[in-house]
C-alpha cells in the first residue's frame, strides 16, 4: 500500500512472489503495456505457461488482459498492462524483500 508518493509500506505477496510472475511484473512495471509473445518470448515460456500466470495475475487485479486486432493480420493480439493495484502490491512486495533482506521482520 501507497501511503505517500515515495513511501511504500512492504508487504509481502505470495502472487508476485512465484518467480516467472515477479518477472513479468517486472517487464511491465517500466512500460505501458507488452504483448503476449514478447512476455513469452523473453522468459522462454510455452503459450500455456504463459498463459496461466497472466491469468493469476488478472485474477488477483495486478494486470489487465486484453485482446486488440493486429498489424499485419486478421488475428488478435494479446496485450497486458500493469493496473494501478498492480503497481502498488509490486511496490510493497519489493519493499518487503527489500526489508527481509534487510533483516527486517514483517
Amino acid at each position: 500500500m501507497i501511503t505517500k508518493k515515495d513511501t511504500v509500506t512492504p508487504r509481502f505477496d505470495p502472487v508476485i512472489h512465484e518467480p516467472t510472475r515477479l518477472r513479468i511484473c517486472g517487464m511491465l512495471s517500466p512500460v505501458k503495456e507488452m504483448c503476449f509473445a514478447d512476455i513469452r518470448d523473453a522468459l522462454g515460456l510455452s503459450d500455456s505457461m504463459c498463459s496461466r500466470h497472466l491469468n493469476a495475475l488478472a485474477e488477483s487485479k495486478y494486470i489487465d488482459v486484453y485482446k486488440l486486432p493486429g498489424d499485419t493480420n486478421r488475428h488478435r493480439v494479446t496485450w497486458a498492462a500493469l493496473t494501478p493495484q498492480g503497481r502498488q502490491a509490486l511496490e510493497a512486495h519489493l519493499a518487503a524483500l527489500q526489508a527481509i533482506a534487510n533483516g527486517t521482520m514483517l
